[in-house]
């Protein structure tokens, strides 16, 4: 199952109506991971905050947030490109929920109570791939930094 759905995910020719809602949920989840990796160190703090943001955007209980974390980070260990887990978010997730999307992945980038470079830059980045122009996104961290209770700087 597992070999399946990353053939669907990071197929070089794939088929838009063989990905589902769910598939999309899945990118999301190692998207969140990706972010989380990429300032090379990937805590415990955002461990669990992907599990808090997978439980909230999914309806899972702890059990099923920590298994849907675990097949996250095994999916971006494989992938051979953001890009990819974009165009999947991107073609089957509406613009308000992109928009939740980049909140959840400021919501990592600040789980472990620092912003790094290549975390900010990586978010920036993926923002732009999901059609969520530098305002909106400004606006969503701004909206994470304000309900995380922490300064932005």
């Amino acid at each position: 199952m597992f070999r399946n759905l990353l053939s669907r995910l990071f197929s070089d020719t794939p088929d838009p109506g063989a990905l589902s809602s769910q598939d999309a949920e899945v990118a999301v989840a190692a998207l969140l991971v990706r972010i989380a990796r990429a300032d090379d160190r990937y805590t415990d703090a955002e461990r669990v905050r992907i599990e808090n943001v997978l439980a909230r955007r999914r309806g899972l209980g702890h059990n099923e947030a920590a298994e849907g974390r675990a097949a996250a980070e095994m999916i971006e260990a494989e992938a051979p490109d953001t890009v990819r887990f974009t165009r999947i978010i991107k073609d089957r997730v509406d613009i308000a929920d992109r928009q939740n999307v980049i909140a959840a992945l400021w919501e990592i980038a600040y789980a472990d109570g620092t912003r790094g470079a290549e975390e900010e830059s990586m978010i920036r980045l993926v923002a732009g791939l999901l059609g969520v122009n530098d305002r909106d996104s400004a606006l969503v961290r701004r909206r994470v930094i304000e309900g995380l209770g922490i300064s932005g700087d």
